[in-house]
C-alpha cells in the first residue's frame, strides 16, 4: 500500500482517546492496550489486522477464522495426535503474547472418526483445564455432529419454525391479507428453514426433510396460497451458489469445477462415500 503510512496514523487517531458521548455529558477516556471500538465500521478490520498473523504450522490443520470466533480443523492420520496438540499450544502461546484470553469454558471439541475399532482420544488441556468434548456444536449458525447426521440441526429448525407458526395463525385471524402472510413467511419461516440450505440439503435425511416440509405446508394452508417446497429452495439456492463460486476466480472451490470437453457439463468429483456423494460439491 502506497499510503500505509497515512492509514497507519489514521487508524491510530481513530482508536485513540475513545469515549462515550450521551446528550451533554462526555464519559472519561481509558487507555487501553488491546480490543477495538464495538459497533464501527473499522473494528472488523482492525480485527482481521490483529489475527493476521494467528496462522497454522501444519499443512493438514486449517484455521478458520469468523470475527471473533476461531475454529481450528485437524486432520489426525494413524492415532498421531502430535501436529493437533502442537497446533492447539501454539494457539494458546500466541493468544498470550498478543494480550488475548482464550476463554476454556466457551471452547469445545467435537472428534469426527468412522474407523472402526478407534482408540479414545486423551482430553484436550488448555491451561490446566480440559476442554470440553461434545457430541454436536454449532458452528456458523449450523448444528454440526460428530456422525456428521443432520438430525440435531434440522431438529433445531422445526422447532423455530413451530414457534413462529403461531404468529402465523394469529395474522389469519387478525384478517390480514395473503400478501402480508407471504412476506412474513418468507422472512420469518421460509429464511429460519432455509438457512445455510446447501450445506445440508443434499444429506439430510427423508425424515429430516419431512418434518421440515410439513411446517411448509401448514403455512401453505394457513395462507392459501403456493409456497416453495423445501426442495425446490434447495435446488435454486444450490445453484446460484455454484454459479457464484464459477464466476469468482479466487474462491477456493473454484478450481473444483470444470468444463467437460464439449464445454456443456462439468466433471463430477469421484467419491467413494455416500457422505462426498450427497455434499454440496457432488449435488
Amino acid at each position: 500500500m502506497g499510503n500505509y503510512d497515512k492509514w497507519g496514523r489514521l487508524c491510530a487517531n481513530f482508536t485513540s482517546d475513545r469515549l462515550v458521548r450521551a446528550g451533554k455529558n462526555t464519559s472519561n477516556t481509558i487507555i487501553l492496550n488491546n480490543g477495538a471500538p464495538q459497533g464501527c465500521v473499522l473494528s472488523p478490520l482492525l480485527l482481521t489486522l490483529l489475527t493476521h498473523d494467528c496462522t497454522t504450522t501444519h499443512s493438514t490443520n486449517h484455521l478458520v477464522k469468523f470475527a471473533d470466533d476461531t475454529t481450528l480443523v485437524v486432520l489426525i492420520t494413524k492415532g498421531d495426535e502430535t501436529h493437533y496438540r502442537e497446533e492447539v499450544d501454539l494457539l494458546t502461546k500466541w493468544c498470550r503474547d498478543n494480550n488475548l484470553l482464550l476463554n476454556v469454558s466457551k471452547t469445545k471439541e467435537i472428534v469426527v472418526n468412522f474407523q472402526r475399532g478407534h482408540t479414545q482420544h486423551l482430553p484436550l488441556i488448555i491451561d490446566g483445564t480440559a476442554v470440553e468434548r461434545v457430541s454436536s456444536t454449532k458452528f456458523m449458525g449450523v448444528h454440526i455432529s460428530e456422525d456428521l447426521s443432520w438430525t440435531a440441526h434440522t431438529t433445531s429448525l422445526a422447532k423455530k419454525g413451530q414457534q413462529r407458526l403461531y404468529f402465523l395463525r394469529k395474522l389469519k385471524r387478525s384478517g390480514a391479507s395473503q400478501a402480508i402472510m407471504t412476506t412474513f413467511y418468507r422472512g420469518t419461516i421460509e429464511s429460519i428453514l432455509s438457512s445455510c440450505i446447501t450445506v445440508w440439503g443434499g444429506s439430510c435425511t427423508h425424515s429430516n426433510r419431512r418434518t421440515l416440509q410439513r411446517i411448509v405446508n401448514t403455512a401453505r394452508r394457513i395462507i392459501g396460497t403456493p409456497l416453495l417446497s423445501l426442495q425446490d429452495l434447495y435446488i435454486t439456492r444450490l445453484t446460484r451458489k455454484a454459479l457464484t463460486i464459477i464466476k469468482d476466480t479466487h474462491h477456493p472451490a473454484h478450481n473444483l469445477f470444470s468444463l467437460l470437453s464439449a464445454g456443456r457439463r462439468y466433471w463430477s468429483l469421484r467419491s467413494r462415500t455416500t457422505r462426498l456423494r450427497n455434499s454440496f460439491l457432488q449435488s
